[in-house]
Protein backbone atom coordinates (compact mmCIF):
# COMPACT_ATOMS: atom_id res chain seq x y z
CA UNK A 1 0.00 0.00 0.00
CA UNK A 2 0.98 3.53 -1.10
CA UNK A 3 -0.31 6.66 0.18
CA UNK A 4 -0.25 10.24 -0.44
CA UNK A 5 -0.10 11.87 2.55
CA UNK A 6 -0.65 16.00 2.79
CA UNK A 7 -2.39 18.32 5.43
CA UNK A 8 -5.27 20.41 5.14
CA UNK A 9 -4.76 23.47 7.22
CA UNK A 10 -3.80 23.62 10.94
CA UNK A 11 -3.14 20.30 12.82
CA UNK A 12 -5.79 19.59 14.77
CA UNK A 13 -5.42 19.63 18.89
CA UNK A 14 -6.12 16.37 20.25
CA UNK A 15 -5.71 13.61 22.25
CA UNK A 16 -4.48 9.89 21.34
CA UNK A 17 -3.56 6.65 23.67
CA UNK A 18 -0.25 5.23 22.11
CA UNK A 19 0.07 1.76 21.99
CA UNK A 20 2.33 0.46 24.39
CA UNK A 21 5.86 -0.13 24.43
CA UNK A 22 6.97 -2.76 21.89
CA UNK A 23 10.53 -2.91 23.94
CA UNK A 24 8.66 -3.58 27.25
CA UNK A 25 5.73 -6.26 26.23
CA UNK A 26 8.45 -8.66 24.26
CA UNK A 27 10.84 -8.47 27.55
CA UNK A 28 7.89 -9.30 29.51
CA UNK A 29 6.80 -12.08 27.20
CA UNK A 30 9.53 -13.60 27.43
CA UNK A 31 9.37 -13.49 30.90
CA UNK A 32 5.92 -14.34 31.47
CA UNK A 33 7.30 -17.51 29.05
CA UNK A 34 9.70 -18.39 31.61
CA UNK A 35 7.93 -17.96 34.82
CA UNK A 36 4.43 -18.25 36.09
CA UNK A 37 2.75 -15.69 37.82
CA UNK A 38 3.51 -12.36 35.33
CA UNK A 39 0.34 -10.63 33.58
CA UNK A 40 0.66 -8.30 31.15
CA UNK A 41 -1.46 -4.94 30.84
CA UNK A 42 -1.53 -2.55 27.88
CA UNK A 43 0.37 -4.67 25.79
CA UNK A 44 1.50 -3.38 22.57
CA UNK A 45 -0.38 -3.96 19.52
CA UNK A 46 2.75 -4.10 17.18
CA UNK A 47 3.55 -6.58 14.19
CA UNK A 48 6.70 -7.40 16.44
CA UNK A 49 5.15 -8.01 19.84
CA UNK A 50 2.33 -10.32 17.90
CA UNK A 51 5.40 -12.53 16.58
CA UNK A 52 6.52 -12.84 19.58
CA UNK A 53 3.69 -14.32 21.66
CA UNK A 54 3.16 -16.60 18.22
CA UNK A 55 6.78 -17.63 18.67
CA UNK A 56 6.25 -18.41 22.55
CA UNK A 57 2.86 -20.44 21.29
CA UNK A 58 4.00 -22.32 18.98
CA UNK A 59 5.22 -25.99 18.56
CA UNK A 60 6.10 -26.02 15.47
CA UNK A 61 9.95 -27.40 14.30
CA UNK A 62 10.31 -23.90 12.15
CA UNK A 63 9.42 -21.14 13.90
CA UNK A 64 9.49 -17.82 11.54
CA UNK A 65 9.67 -14.01 13.09
CA UNK A 66 9.67 -12.10 9.70
CA UNK A 67 11.34 -8.59 10.26
CA UNK A 68 10.91 -8.98 13.74
CA UNK A 69 14.93 -7.94 15.43
CA UNK A 70 14.10 -8.22 18.95
CA UNK A 71 12.17 -11.30 18.88
CA UNK A 72 15.08 -12.79 16.70
CA UNK A 73 17.41 -11.97 19.77
CA UNK A 74 15.39 -12.71 22.88
CA UNK A 75 14.02 -16.15 21.39
CA UNK A 76 17.53 -17.54 20.52
CA UNK A 77 18.64 -17.16 24.04
CA UNK A 78 14.95 -18.59 25.45
CA UNK A 79 15.10 -21.65 23.19
CA UNK A 80 18.59 -21.86 24.02
CA UNK A 81 17.88 -22.73 27.42
CA UNK A 82 14.13 -24.62 26.64
CA UNK A 83 15.33 -28.24 27.63
CA UNK A 84 14.06 -30.62 24.83
CA UNK A 85 12.91 -28.12 22.58
CA UNK A 86 14.78 -28.53 19.02
CA UNK A 87 13.68 -25.09 16.26
CA UNK A 88 14.44 -23.79 13.59
CA UNK A 89 14.62 -19.86 14.28
CA UNK A 90 14.68 -17.88 11.33
CA UNK A 91 12.81 -14.41 9.38
CA UNK A 92 13.01 -12.62 6.72
CA UNK A 93 15.74 -11.79 3.84
CA UNK A 94 16.59 -8.89 5.69
CA UNK A 95 16.79 -10.59 8.62
CA UNK A 96 19.16 -13.39 7.71
CA UNK A 97 21.21 -10.52 6.91
CA UNK A 98 21.57 -8.76 10.48
CA UNK A 99 24.82 -10.59 12.38
CA UNK A 100 23.90 -12.75 15.40
CA UNK A 101 26.93 -14.74 16.27
CA UNK A 102 27.69 -12.04 19.24
CA UNK A 103 25.08 -13.10 21.11
CA UNK A 104 25.52 -17.03 19.19
CA UNK A 105 29.16 -17.20 20.94
CA UNK A 106 27.79 -16.21 24.45
CA UNK A 107 25.11 -18.65 24.63
CA UNK A 108 27.48 -21.19 23.50
CA UNK A 109 30.06 -20.57 26.04
CA UNK A 110 26.57 -21.26 28.58
CA UNK A 111 26.64 -24.59 27.22
CA UNK A 112 24.07 -24.24 24.05
CA UNK A 113 23.91 -25.96 21.42
CA UNK A 114 23.18 -23.97 18.50
CA UNK A 115 24.12 -24.21 14.85
CA UNK A 116 24.18 -22.20 11.48
CA UNK A 117 21.48 -23.41 9.20
CA UNK A 118 23.18 -21.23 6.27
CA UNK A 119 25.39 -18.52 6.62
CA UNK A 120 27.98 -18.18 9.93
CA UNK A 121 26.98 -15.58 12.15
CA UNK A 122 23.88 -15.01 10.34
CA UNK A 123 19.81 -16.42 10.86
CA UNK A 124 18.21 -18.87 10.31
CA UNK A 125 19.51 -20.55 13.11
CA UNK A 126 19.34 -24.57 14.89
CA UNK A 127 18.73 -24.50 18.41
CA UNK A 128 19.04 -27.33 20.50
CA UNK A 129 17.63 -26.58 23.90
CA UNK A 130 18.98 -27.93 27.08
CA UNK A 131 20.01 -27.12 30.11
CA UNK A 132 22.65 -24.64 30.49
CA UNK A 133 24.95 -25.04 33.40
CA UNK A 134 27.48 -21.88 32.71
CA UNK A 135 26.91 -18.97 34.63
CA UNK A 136 29.62 -16.69 33.46
CA UNK A 137 30.49 -14.96 30.09
CA UNK A 138 32.20 -12.19 28.49
CA UNK A 139 30.45 -10.15 25.18
CA UNK A 140 30.98 -7.46 23.20
CA UNK A 141 29.16 -4.60 24.59
CA UNK A 142 29.01 -2.22 21.48
CA UNK A 143 26.67 -4.04 19.30
CA UNK A 144 23.66 -4.49 20.03
CA UNK A 145 22.24 -3.91 23.77
CA UNK A 146 19.45 -6.98 22.82
CA UNK A 147 21.81 -9.26 22.28
CA UNK A 148 22.57 -8.19 26.37
CA UNK A 149 19.27 -8.10 27.59
CA UNK A 150 18.43 -11.53 26.35
CA UNK A 151 20.91 -12.85 28.31
CA UNK A 152 19.89 -11.02 31.13
CA UNK A 153 16.67 -12.06 30.34
CA UNK A 154 17.03 -16.08 30.70
CA UNK A 155 19.75 -15.37 33.80
CA UNK A 156 17.05 -16.00 36.13
CA UNK A 157 16.76 -19.56 35.12
CA UNK A 158 20.03 -20.40 35.06
CA UNK A 159 21.14 -22.90 37.84
CA UNK A 160 23.44 -20.41 39.16
CA UNK A 161 22.45 -17.42 37.78
CA UNK A 162 24.65 -15.10 35.23
CA UNK A 163 27.72 -12.84 35.26
CA UNK A 164 27.66 -11.33 32.33
CA UNK A 165 30.99 -9.12 31.83
CA UNK A 166 30.65 -6.38 28.96
CA UNK A 167 33.45 -5.60 26.98
CA UNK A 168 34.44 -1.75 25.22
CA UNK A 169 31.97 1.17 24.77
CA UNK A 170 28.48 -0.02 25.93
CA UNK A 171 25.15 0.47 23.25
CA UNK A 172 22.22 1.46 24.32
CA UNK A 173 22.29 1.68 28.34
CA UNK A 174 18.99 2.88 28.80
CA UNK A 175 17.62 -0.60 27.16
CA UNK A 176 19.87 -2.47 29.58
CA UNK A 177 18.62 -0.28 32.30
CA UNK A 178 14.74 -1.07 31.25
CA UNK A 179 15.35 -4.50 31.47
CA UNK A 180 17.14 -4.55 35.02
CA UNK A 181 13.88 -2.24 36.48
CA UNK A 182 11.31 -4.96 34.40
CA UNK A 183 13.63 -7.83 35.88
CA UNK A 184 12.95 -6.13 39.44
CA UNK A 185 9.19 -5.61 38.90
CA UNK A 186 8.79 -9.16 38.18
CA UNK A 187 10.68 -10.16 41.62
CA UNK A 188 14.01 -11.10 39.72
CA UNK A 189 17.36 -9.35 41.60
CA UNK A 190 20.02 -8.12 39.31
CA UNK A 191 22.63 -5.72 39.41
CA UNK A 192 24.93 -3.16 37.20
CA UNK A 193 28.15 -2.16 38.33
CA UNK A 194 30.98 -0.85 36.14
CA UNK A 195 30.97 -3.34 33.70
CA UNK A 196 29.98 -6.19 35.14
CA UNK A 197 26.33 -7.64 35.23
CA UNK A 198 24.60 -10.09 37.64
CA UNK A 199 20.92 -11.79 37.53
CA UNK A 200 20.77 -13.85 41.00
CA UNK A 201 19.31 -16.94 40.05
CA UNK A 202 15.36 -17.65 40.71
CA UNK A 203 14.93 -21.11 42.31
CA UNK A 204 10.79 -21.26 42.27
CA UNK A 205 9.14 -21.73 38.46
CA UNK A 206 6.19 -19.40 39.73
CA UNK A 207 6.68 -15.75 40.51
CA UNK A 208 4.24 -14.51 43.00
CA UNK A 209 3.10 -10.80 41.60
CA UNK A 210 0.80 -8.71 43.79
CA UNK A 211 -0.37 -6.91 40.77
CA UNK A 212 -0.28 -6.84 36.96
CA UNK A 213 2.85 -5.59 35.02
CA UNK A 214 1.30 -2.45 33.31
CA UNK A 215 3.18 -1.50 30.46
CA UNK A 216 3.98 2.38 29.71
CA UNK A 217 3.36 3.46 26.37
CA UNK A 218 6.58 3.62 23.99
CA UNK A 219 8.24 6.75 23.70
CA UNK A 220 9.89 5.58 20.32
CA UNK A 221 6.04 6.29 18.82
CA UNK A 222 5.51 9.42 20.78
CA UNK A 223 8.29 10.69 18.63
CA UNK A 224 6.41 11.41 15.47
CA UNK A 225 3.90 13.14 17.46
CA UNK A 226 6.79 15.56 19.04
CA UNK A 227 8.22 16.17 15.09
CA UNK A 228 4.51 16.83 13.79
CA UNK A 229 4.49 19.68 16.77
CA UNK A 230 8.12 20.60 16.04
CA UNK A 231 7.06 21.50 12.30
CA UNK A 232 3.68 23.11 13.31
CA UNK A 233 2.71 27.26 14.26
CA UNK A 234 3.11 28.25 17.87
CA UNK A 235 0.00 27.16 20.01
CA UNK A 236 -0.34 23.56 18.30
CA UNK A 237 -0.93 20.87 21.20
CA UNK A 238 -1.17 17.64 21.49
CA UNK A 239 -2.02 14.86 24.57
CA UNK A 240 -0.36 11.43 24.47
CA UNK A 241 -1.20 8.91 26.66
CA UNK A 242 -0.22 6.80 29.07
CA UNK A 243 2.93 7.77 29.51
CA UNK A 244 5.20 8.23 32.81
CA UNK A 245 7.51 11.24 34.07
CA UNK A 246 9.90 8.82 35.92
CA UNK A 247 10.34 6.15 32.95
CA UNK A 248 12.37 3.24 32.12
CA UNK A 249 12.47 3.86 28.43
CA UNK A 250 15.67 6.00 26.98
CA UNK A 251 13.25 7.10 24.51
CA UNK A 252 11.70 9.81 26.51
CA UNK A 253 14.67 11.63 26.70
CA UNK A 254 12.92 13.08 23.95
CA UNK A 255 11.40 16.26 26.62
CA UNK A 256 14.45 17.49 26.67
CA UNK A 257 15.65 16.98 23.18
CA UNK A 258 13.21 18.59 21.91
CA UNK A 259 13.15 21.59 23.72
CA UNK A 260 15.75 22.46 21.40
CA UNK A 261 13.15 22.79 18.41
CA UNK A 262 10.00 24.72 21.05
CA UNK A 263 8.24 21.69 22.08
CA UNK A 264 7.40 21.91 25.53
CA UNK A 265 6.17 18.85 27.27
CA UNK A 266 3.80 18.56 30.55
CA UNK A 267 2.88 15.47 32.53
CA UNK A 268 -0.45 15.25 33.74
CA UNK A 269 -2.61 12.55 34.88
CA UNK A 270 -1.04 10.11 33.12
CA UNK A 271 -0.55 11.93 29.83
CA UNK A 272 1.81 14.13 28.20
CA UNK A 273 0.72 17.25 26.83
CA UNK A 274 2.85 18.75 23.47
CA UNK A 275 3.04 22.39 23.04
CA UNK A 276 4.51 24.46 20.38
CA UNK A 277 6.48 27.64 21.45
CA UNK A 278 8.13 30.47 19.99
CA UNK A 279 12.31 29.80 19.63
CA UNK A 280 14.96 30.93 18.31
CA UNK A 281 16.42 28.00 16.25
CA UNK A 282 20.05 27.08 15.33
CA UNK A 283 21.87 24.22 13.95
CA UNK A 284 21.69 21.15 16.38
CA UNK A 285 24.60 18.39 17.70
CA UNK A 286 23.38 15.41 19.81
CA UNK A 287 24.86 12.06 20.69
CA UNK A 288 22.25 9.28 20.47
CA UNK A 289 24.18 6.20 21.19
CA UNK A 290 21.88 5.53 23.96
CA UNK A 291 18.29 6.67 21.91
CA UNK A 292 18.85 5.60 18.24
CA UNK A 293 15.63 5.03 17.44
CA UNK A 294 15.00 8.49 17.49
CA UNK A 295 17.33 9.80 15.08
CA UNK A 296 15.32 9.65 11.65
CA UNK A 297 12.43 11.96 13.57
CA UNK A 298 15.60 14.10 14.38
CA UNK A 299 16.67 14.02 10.52
CA UNK A 300 13.61 14.94 9.29
CA UNK A 301 12.43 17.26 12.02
CA UNK A 302 15.88 19.46 11.86
CA UNK A 303 15.34 19.37 7.78
CA UNK A 304 11.50 20.30 8.25
CA UNK A 305 12.45 23.37 10.36
CA UNK A 306 15.00 24.38 7.70
CA UNK A 307 17.70 23.11 10.62
CA UNK A 308 21.10 21.98 10.63
CA UNK A 309 22.10 19.01 12.72
CA UNK A 310 24.99 16.80 13.35
CA UNK A 311 23.75 13.34 15.03
CA UNK A 312 26.54 10.77 16.42
CA UNK A 313 26.66 7.24 17.74
CA UNK A 314 24.67 6.05 15.22
CA UNK A 315 26.21 2.53 14.52
CA UNK A 316 24.03 1.03 15.87
CA UNK A 317 21.60 2.11 12.58
CA UNK A 318 23.49 -0.23 10.08
CA UNK A 319 22.21 -3.64 11.21
CA UNK A 320 18.34 -2.56 11.45
CA UNK A 321 15.84 -3.13 9.43
CA UNK A 322 18.00 -1.64 6.84
CA UNK A 323 20.98 0.62 6.88
CA UNK A 324 19.23 3.27 8.31
CA UNK A 325 22.07 6.17 7.80
CA UNK A 326 22.04 5.39 4.20
CA UNK A 327 18.17 5.15 3.72
CA UNK A 328 17.72 8.90 5.46
CA UNK A 329 20.36 10.04 2.81
CA UNK A 330 18.61 8.74 -0.03
CA UNK A 331 15.23 9.73 0.95
CA UNK A 332 16.09 13.25 2.45
CA UNK A 333 17.88 14.16 -0.63
CA UNK A 334 14.58 13.58 -2.77
CA UNK A 335 13.42 16.83 -0.75
CA UNK A 336 16.87 18.67 -1.72
CA UNK A 337 18.74 17.79 1.55
CA UNK A 338 22.37 18.51 1.75
CA UNK A 339 23.09 15.07 3.76
CA UNK A 340 26.26 13.01 4.30
CA UNK A 341 26.26 10.23 6.33
CA UNK A 342 29.51 8.06 7.71
CA UNK A 343 28.93 4.42 9.94
CA UNK A 344 28.25 6.17 12.83
CA UNK A 345 26.86 9.84 11.88
CA UNK A 346 24.55 12.34 10.09
CA UNK A 347 25.29 15.86 9.44
CA UNK A 348 22.39 17.88 7.76
CA UNK A 349 23.40 21.30 5.99
CA UNK A 350 20.63 24.32 6.99
CA UNK A 351 18.76 25.03 4.72
CA UNK A 352 16.62 27.93 6.28
CA UNK A 353 15.76 30.80 3.92
CA UNK A 354 13.86 34.16 3.37
CA UNK A 355 10.13 33.53 3.98
CA UNK A 356 6.58 34.76 5.03
CA UNK A 357 7.09 35.35 8.68
CA UNK A 358 10.47 33.64 8.95
CA UNK A 359 13.93 35.50 9.43
CA UNK A 360 16.98 33.63 8.25
CA UNK A 361 20.34 35.72 10.10
CA UNK A 362 23.88 34.17 9.18
CA UNK A 363 25.58 34.44 12.65
CA UNK A 364 28.82 36.10 12.07
CA UNK A 365 31.00 34.29 14.39
CA UNK A 366 29.64 30.72 13.41
CA UNK A 367 28.46 28.87 10.63
CA UNK A 368 24.96 28.17 12.75
CA UNK A 369 21.79 29.72 11.21
CA UNK A 370 18.80 31.13 13.45
CA UNK A 371 15.54 31.61 12.60
CA UNK A 372 12.21 31.97 14.81
CA UNK A 373 9.74 28.86 14.76
CA UNK A 374 8.33 28.07 11.78
CA UNK A 375 10.11 27.31 8.64
CA UNK A 376 8.66 28.32 4.74
CA UNK A 377 7.59 25.34 3.13
CA UNK A 378 9.52 23.06 1.03
CA UNK A 379 8.62 24.60 -2.76
CA UNK A 380 8.93 23.11 -6.67
CA UNK A 381 8.26 19.63 -5.19
CA UNK A 382 4.78 19.36 -5.51
CA UNK A 383 3.90 16.00 -4.97
CA UNK A 384 6.95 14.38 -6.84
CA UNK A 385 8.90 13.13 -4.17
CA UNK A 386 8.25 9.37 -3.33
CA UNK A 387 9.84 8.22 -0.33
CA UNK A 388 11.03 4.70 -0.12
CA UNK A 389 11.02 2.53 2.98
CA UNK A 390 12.95 -0.05 2.73
CA UNK A 391 10.68 -2.66 5.20
CA UNK A 392 11.23 0.02 7.95
CA UNK A 393 8.11 1.63 10.06
CA UNK A 394 10.60 4.41 11.36
CA UNK A 395 10.91 5.41 7.89
CA UNK A 396 7.45 5.50 6.87
CA UNK A 397 6.86 7.68 10.48
CA UNK A 398 9.51 9.72 10.64
CA UNK A 399 8.90 11.43 6.89
CA UNK A 400 4.97 11.57 7.61
CA UNK A 401 5.29 14.79 9.29
CA UNK A 402 7.06 16.92 6.53
CA UNK A 403 3.29 16.36 4.49
CA UNK A 404 2.86 20.02 6.99
CA UNK A 405 5.42 21.05 4.83
CA UNK A 406 4.68 20.15 0.95
CA UNK A 407 2.39 17.54 -0.08
CA UNK A 408 4.34 13.47 -1.08
CA UNK A 409 4.16 10.18 -1.34
CA UNK A 410 5.19 7.35 1.20
CA UNK A 411 5.42 4.07 -0.60
CA UNK A 412 4.34 0.82 1.47
CA UNK A 413 3.27 2.31 4.49
CA UNK A 414 1.85 -0.55 5.54
CA UNK A 415 4.91 -0.94 7.31
CA UNK A 416 4.13 0.71 9.86
CA UNK A 417 2.31 -2.20 11.31
CA UNK A 418 5.80 -3.32 12.77
CA UNK A 419 5.25 -1.33 15.56
CA UNK A 420 2.11 1.57 15.12
CA UNK A 421 -0.80 -0.39 13.38
CA UNK A 422 -2.85 2.68 13.98
CA UNK A 423 -0.49 5.13 13.39
CA UNK A 424 -2.29 6.70 9.89
CA UNK A 425 -5.49 6.72 11.93
CA UNK A 426 -4.39 8.77 14.48
CA UNK A 427 -2.84 11.31 11.41
CA UNK A 428 -6.08 11.19 9.74
CA UNK A 429 -7.49 12.32 13.16
CA UNK A 430 -4.94 15.24 13.39
CA UNK A 431 -6.29 16.62 9.96
CA UNK A 432 -3.54 15.05 7.95
CA UNK A 433 -4.84 14.00 4.62
CA UNK A 434 -4.02 10.15 4.33
CA UNK A 435 -5.02 8.44 0.99
CA UNK A 436 -3.83 5.02 -0.17
CA UNK A 437 -3.58 3.47 -3.80
CA UNK A 438 -1.79 1.09 -5.33
CA UNK A 439 1.10 1.38 -8.35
Amino acid sequence: MNIKISTNGPVKSTALKITGSKSETNRLLLLQALFEGITIQNASESDDSIAMQQALASNESVVDIHHAGTAMRFLTAYFSQKEGRSVVLTGSQRMKERPIGVLVDALRALGADIQYAENEGYPPLKINGKKLTGSTVSINAGVSSQYITALMLIGAKLPNGLQLTLEGEVTSVPYINMTQMLLAQAGINSSFEGNVITVQPLQSEIINLKSEIVVESDWSSASYFYSIVALSPVGTEIALSTYKELSFQGDSALADIYREFGVSTEFKDGAIILSKENRELSTVNFELNNTPDIAQTIAVTCFGLGMGCHLTGLHTLKIKETDRLEALKAELSKFGADITVTNDSLSLSPTLSKGEGVSFTQNQNSEVGTSEVGSPPLEGLGEAAHVATYNDHRMAMAFAPLAIKTPFVIQDAGVVSKSFPTFWEDLSALSFQVSAFSD
